[in-house]
């Protein structure tokens, strides 16, 4: 059933700890409306500052999964929440500080990541999100929070999630 692999929040405002959510709690082989729900609920619970980096194949839902993020942390506006492919950088406005998101997909050399401000925002952003941080290798602080999203060979409708890094329970 889509629900069973994501903690059930008996109220709005109630929040799980993020190391539970990115535990034992995370589902591994979610649907969908399961990847939403528990994206949402990590985005509720996400300290700040953070850096998140989601790594997959082309429609493995990284872009669904930072927009579910998005919406945890209070994006009013998830229309705009959208893979910035071409744009590279993205900033959604968010209660307790802008989101940005960037997609990496496209940079090739360190010179290019320069050309993004790339120290900068690692350095000051509230919230990081990063599509392809393979391009990005080395470069980036510990204690990151890992999200890989693969298709899963025997569902087309699930993915497999990994997590690694950040606040994890074991």
């Amino acid at each position: 059933m889509a629900g069973d692999d994501v903690p059930t929040m008996t109220s709005p405002a109630e929040k799980h700890s993020i190391a539970s959510l990115l535990g034992r709690s995370a589902p591994r082989a979610p649907d969908l409306e399961t990847l939403e729900a528990w994206g949402r609920a990590v985005g509720a619970s996400l300290p700040r500052p953070c850096i998140i980096t989601l790594e997959g194949d082309l429609g493995a839902g990284k872009t669904t999964l930072a927009r579910a993020l998005c919406a945890g942390l209070g994006v009013r506006d998830l229309q705009s929440v959208t893979s910035p492919t071409f744009s590279l950088v993205q900033q959604y406005d968010a209660p307790g500080g802008p989101i940005v998101h960037v997609d990496l997909y496209r940079v090739r050399s360190g010179a290019e990541l320069e050309q993004l401000g790339w120290d900068e925002l690692v350095a000051t952003s509230s919230v990081l999100i990063i599509e392809w941080p393979d391009r990005a290798a080395g470069t980036l602080p510990s204690g990151v929070i890992a999200l890989t999203l693969l298709h899963d060979e025997g569902n087309p409708r699930r993915r497999v999630l990994k997590v690694t890094g950040g606040p994890v329970s074991t």
